[in-house]
């Protein structure tokens, strides 16, 4: 616990891991990376400053220097499915960002960690959401919006077949919380 307490948010995007609890919730957020060096600063969208496990966009001579987080509309949640209380790498997460008005979903961000080199967002299915009724928005999470974008792996802690199962749930889960709709 207290490790876990020391780190800090940068030093968990640059250590570049599929599993990085941060990551989703930051993709939902939109969040940029500001990134500087002697002879200049850059600014990039998260997705683009993470590669793949352990890979980042940083550039020789060059350090994160911000996490920047736009000011979105919403409601943010997130969802993590591990094997212990503390210190566990993450079988699969989900973090989304979900707006509504007048009874409908106006606007979402939905993102899965740890079931591909990156986390991901989930474009097919924040569109599918976006005009449906709060009370069918459970019902609206489609496993085949969702699985193309997902390469997960098999590893001691869970197959790549588990993976898929459980981000589909999970959003499912994490939609109906921050929704109130029924599972």
């Amino acid at each position: 616990m207290q490790i876990q307490n020391a780190g800090t948010l940068g030093g968990n995007l640059c250590n570049a891991s599929p599993a990085a609890d941060g990551v989703p919730a930051l993709l939902s957020l939109e969040a940029r990376v500001e990134l500087r060096s002697e002879s200049r600063t850059r600014v990039l969208p998260l997705s683009d400053f993470l590669l793949g496990p352990r890979r980042t966009a940083l550039a020789a001579g060059e350090i994160l220097s911000a996490v920047l987080i736009p000011d979105v509309s919403g409601q943010g949640g997130f969802l993590k499915l591990g094997a212990r209380r503390y210190l566990v790498i993450s079988i699969a997460m989900v973090a989304a960002r979900i707006a509504v008005s007048e009874g409908r979903i106006s606007a979402a961000a939905l993102a899965v960690g740890a079931c591909s080199p990156v986390a991901c967002r989930l474009p097919d299915q924040e569109a599918a959401l976006i005009g449906c009724p709060v009370a069918a928005a459970v019902s609206a999470i489609d496993a085949a919006l969702i699985l193309p974008v997902l390469a997960p792996i098999d590893d001691p802690r869970a197959d790549a077949g588990y993976r898929q199962i459980a981000a589909v749930e999970l959003l499912r889960r994490l939609v109906g919380d921050m929704t109130g709709a029924a599972r």
